[in-house]
């Protein structure tokens, strides 16, 4: 890296959720760029081969078990960052969970479960950090995972919409109450990313059809995607962008596609 605007050479960062699809994409793209990376998750197994298999960069990845849906371990989990690091400088907030039905057909317990990771778990892993970069005096990012569904929700989503609408108010709100300490606290919105879930999703030729129609871009994105954001929102090249939620989308929500003739 030649201009160090955009480096994140030696930054510590944790990547919640990161064992898989994006956060695994993201802290491998840190992590090649020099980052010094931890990723969670609920599976020791899954995280120890990610670790193994992303460590490709100057520094090996480290792995911590947690489940944001429980506060202790959270509490654990940036305790062990710190452990390890002596500080912590960014957070990739990436754990969530998707349950897709009608509406009226959710249960409490599911309503429960998605809200506990999408919101309450995310917001807790902000706290735990915020705290520490606050106590650190240093300034630091944070940067949640936000949805293309807080902007236009979907069909058969709705508790994860609603949770991710709420990652959006959060991220303003964080930023608005911890700018003092200059901890700059950004989200990013992911399109229709083709991962190891959503490949039986993405196999249907409808929805195929349907995204080909709808994306400017003509294209599903890849969880490679979304490493430039990253990397721009851990750097100093945003150091003055705060509160602000970047939609790395394809241009799918740039406006509605109509089938008017064009001549």
């Amino acid at each position: 890296m030649t201009d160090s605007l955009f480096s994140v050479q030696d930054r510590i960062v944790l990547v919640s959720g990161g064992s898989r699809g994006i956060g695994r994409a993201l802290a491998k793209g840190l992590a090649e760029r020099g980052a010094r990376v931890m990723i969670s998750g609920r599976d020791a197994a899954t995280l120890q081969q990610t670790a193994h298999e992303i460590s490709t960069g100057p520094h090996l990845v480290e792995f911590v078990v947690c489940d944001v849906a429980q506060p202790d371990e959270i509490v654990a989990m940036v305790d062990t960052v710190i452990k390890k690091y002596g500080r912590i400088d960014s957070l990739m907030n990436v754990a969530g969970i998707n349950i897709r039905k009608r509406a009226e057909d959710y249960s409490v317990e599911e309503f429960d479960k998605i809200i506990d990771i999408n919101l309450k778990g995310a917001f807790l892993v902000a706290q735990q950090v915020g705290r520490r970069l606050i106590a650190q005096r240093t300034g630091g990012t944070i940067i949640n995972i936000d949805s293309l569904n807080s902007f236009r929700p979907l069909k058969a989503v709705q508790p994860y919409a609603m949770s991710k609408a709420a990652i959006s108010a959060m991220t303003r709100g964080l930023a608005m109450e911890w700018g003092e300490h200059g901890i700059r606290v950004n989200a990013i919105a992911p399109g229709f990313i083709l991962t190891d879930l959503t490949q039986k999703l993405w196999s249907n030729p409808t929805m195929q059809a349907w995204n080909d129609a709808n994306c400017p871009m003509k294209r599903l994105g890849q969880p490679e995607d979304l490493i430039g954001a990253a990397i721009f929102l851990v750097s100093d090249a945003s150091k003055f962008l705060t509160g602000q939620v970047i939609y790395v989308d394809g241009g799918i929500t740039c406006g509605m596609q109509w089938p008017i003739p064009l001549t």
